[in-house]
Formats: structure tokens, C-alpha cells, sequence
């Protein structure tokens, strides 16, 4: 930590997402808040959006607030079909009570489909729901390579890290 000019702590707290579901049949794939379009789509509670969850869980930990289970249990009937944008803008309210979001960087792992092409409207509804520019959101996918849940095609995994600057730690 850092001691400002006026006398107030600077920090910077960093947090780490994950976030994994099967794919199935019947259901539609969202990820960053975007229908990819694909034969499967993630089996979940919520619209099962890996990615937002990663991120989520990723500023929750920044912030010293537990996790997405935590604040939205997969028990409670409210969050059946939520989408994972709200329950994401919903995590940004909470942390933003001491915290300025600074960036995040996140990963898709899955084999199939594609994710190059939607990557660019994945980071620009991130991007809205966080209250950040684009250029502060960054999304990478990599594929499985044949091992695992994730290279058989049989889940899609995310991971993110987010960093935060805490407002005033005195």
C-alpha cells in the first residue's frame, strides 16, 4: 500500500474467477452476456454464463465479499433462468460500495464452437455491465486440446482475474 498526498492508503486488490458447467442439449449458450450459436448450451440454475460467473467471482474476491454462491444460491428460485449480465451489474453495485473496478482479464475454455468472433461483443457488454471502458476488459478463449471435460466437448470452463482499487483503507 501506498500513501497518497492527502494522507489516504492507495490499494490495489486483486481477486480470481472460475467458473464451469456441461454442455447439453436444449439449452442455448451464453457467454459474456452473448448467444453463441452452438448445438449445446451450459446446464445451470441461472442462463448458466460461465464467463460472467468467472467474472463475478473474480470481483467478489477483489473485494472481500465471498462468491457468486454466496449472493446468489443456486437454492433460491429468483435466480432460475437469471441472466448472468443482471446478477453481474448486480455484483458491480456491491463492489463498487468501496471499490473502483480497474480492469479484468478473463479466458474461455472450450473446444467447440468457435469464440473468436463473438469475443468483441462479449467484451462490449462486459465492458457496460462493469461501467468500464472496453479497453479495460479483455476475453481470450483456448480450447481443451482434446483432454478433459473441456477438449471431449463435454463443458465449457472461464476464469478471470479482476483488480480493483480500494477508495479509502484508513
Amino acid at each position: 500500500m501506498s500513501v497518497l498526498s492527502d494522507g489516504q492508503l492507495l490499494a490495489i486488490r486483486t481477486g480470481l474467477g472460475y467458473d464451469s458447467h456441461r454442455l447439453v442439449e436444449g439449452k442455448r449458450l451464453v457467454l459474456g452476456g452473448v448467444d453463441v450459436p452452438h448445438s449445446h448450451g451450459l446446464a445451470g440454475h441461472s442462463d448458466a454464463d460461465a464467463l460472467a460467473h468467472a467474472i463475478c467471482d473474480a470481483l467478489l474476491g477483489a473485494a472481500g465479499l465471498g462468491d457468486i454462491g454466496t449472493h446468489f444460491p443456486d437454492t433460491d428460485p429468483t435466480y432460475a433462468d437469471a441472466d448472468s449480465i443482471g446478477l453481474l451489474r448486480r455484483v458491480r453495485a456491491l463492489v463498487e460500495v468501496d471499490h473502483a473496478i480497474v480492469n479484468v482479464d478473463s479466458t474461455i475454455h472450450a473446444e467447440s464452437p468457435k469464440m473468436a468472433p463473438h469475443i468483441p461483443n462479449m467484451r462490449a457488454r462486459l465492458a457496460t455491465a462493469l461501467g468500464i471502458p472496453e479497453r479495460r476488459v479483455n476475453v481470450k478463449a483456448k480450447t481443451g486440446e482434446g483432454v478433459g471435460p473441456v477438449g471431449t466437448g463435454q463443458a465449457i470452463e472461464a476464469t478471470a482475474i479482476a483488480t480493483l482499487y480500494q477508495r479509502d483503507v484508513a
